[in-house]
C-alpha cells in the first residue's frame, strides 16, 4: 500500500471571484522528491501558501500523516514537521553562517529564540549545526558573514536551517531560481542528498531539474491539475505540451 505523507482533497481558493486553485487532489509519498510545476499563473505558489497556512483555503481538505491539519495556524504546521524553505531562511546577513544555522537550531531547545543570550550559552548547538553545514557542503564558510556568501551557498544555507527544524516534509519553493549553471548543479545534488529519509514537495521551473532528481510531478494549469505521473510520462502528455507552447516547451521535450 502506498504510504502518502500529504494530501490534498478538492483544495480550493477563491480571491474576490477569481478562483487560484480549483479542486486540487494531490498526494505525496513519503520518501519522494515531489515537483509541482506549470505554467506562470498556474497556482503554483498559491498551493504551497495554502499547505503551510498563509493562506486559508476556500474549500477542501489537507492531511498531513492521515490528520486533517485543514484549520490549524502556520506555527502548528511547522511544529508537525511541514518546513517550508523561507520561513527560516538566512534573514541574518550580518551573522556568520555558523551563527544563522544555530539560530534554526534553538527550536530543538525547546525554547524560544534567545537573540539575548550570549553565544556561550548556545555552544550546544554548535556540534550539530557543524553536521548540518557539512551536509550542505558548506563547512568552510561556516565563519563566512551570510552577506558575503555567493547567491548559491545562500540556497544551500537555507536548506540547512531548513533541516535544522528536523522537517518530516520540506517544501522548496523554486530552489534553483536565478542560478547559473554550477550553482544549480550543485543545489540539484544537494536536493538529492538531504532528500535521503526525507519527503520533499518543490516548486520549480528548471525543467532539467525536474527531470533529473525528481520521482512524480505534478503539472497544475489554471489552477487545476492537469497532469500527474513520472517525467516520462508527463513531458509526452500533449495537454501538458500545449500548456507550456511557446515557453518551455522545448525544455520539456530536451531535459535530461
Amino acid at each position: 500500500m502506498t504510504d502518502i505523507i500529504l494530501e490534498t482533497k478538492n483544495l480550493t481558493k477563491e480571491f474576490r471571484g477569481f478562483t487560484a486553485v480549483n479542486g486540487v487532489n494531490l498526494q505525496v509519498e513519503r520518501g519522494h522528491i515531489h515537483a509541482l510545476i506549470g505554467p506562470n499563473g498556474a497556482g503554483k505558489t498559491t498551493c504551497f501558501n495554502l499547505l503551510t497556512k498563509f493562506l486559508v483555503p476556500t474549500s477542501g481538505q489537507i492531511l498531513f500523516n492521515g490528520r486533517d491539519i485543514t484549520t490549524e495556524a502556520p506555527a502548528q504546521i511547522a511544529r508537525q514537521g511541514i518546513i517550508r524553505s523561507f520561513q527560516i531562511s538566512a534573514v541574518f546577513p550580518h551573522l556568520s553562517v555558523m551563527e544563522n544555522v544555530r539560530i534554526g537550531l534553538q527550536r530543538t531547545l525547546g525554547t524560544s529564540f534567545h537573540f539575548w543570550k550570549s553565544g556561550s550559552s548556545l555552544a550546544q548547538l554548535n556540534e550539530r549545526a557543524m553536521e548540518l553545514l557539512a551536509e550542505v557542503d558548506l563547512t568552510e564558510f561556516a565563519d563566512t558573514l551570510t552577506v558575503d556568501l555567493p547567491y548559491g551557498r545562500k540556497r544551500a544555507l537555507e536548506i540547512a536551517t531548513t533541516l535544522g527544524m528536523e522537517p518530516e516534509l520540506m517544501l522548496l519553493d523554486e530552489p534553483t531560481q536565478g542560478m547559473g549553471h554550477e550553482d544549480v548543479d550543485r543545489v540539484t545534488a544537494l536536493i538529492k542528498k538531504v532528500s535521503a529519509g526525507r519527503t520533499i514537495l518543490m516548486v520549480e521551473h528548471n525543467m532539467n531539474v525536474v527531470s533529473g532528481i525528481c520521482d512524480k510531478i505534478s503539472v497544475l494549469q489554471r489552477g487545476a491539475m492537469l497532469a500527474e505521473g513520472r517525467y516520462e510520462e508527463v513531458s509526452k502528455n500533449p495537454l501538458v505540451m500545449e500548456a507550456y507552447m511557446g515557453t518551455t516547451t522545448e525544455v520539456l521535450a530536451g531535459a535530461h
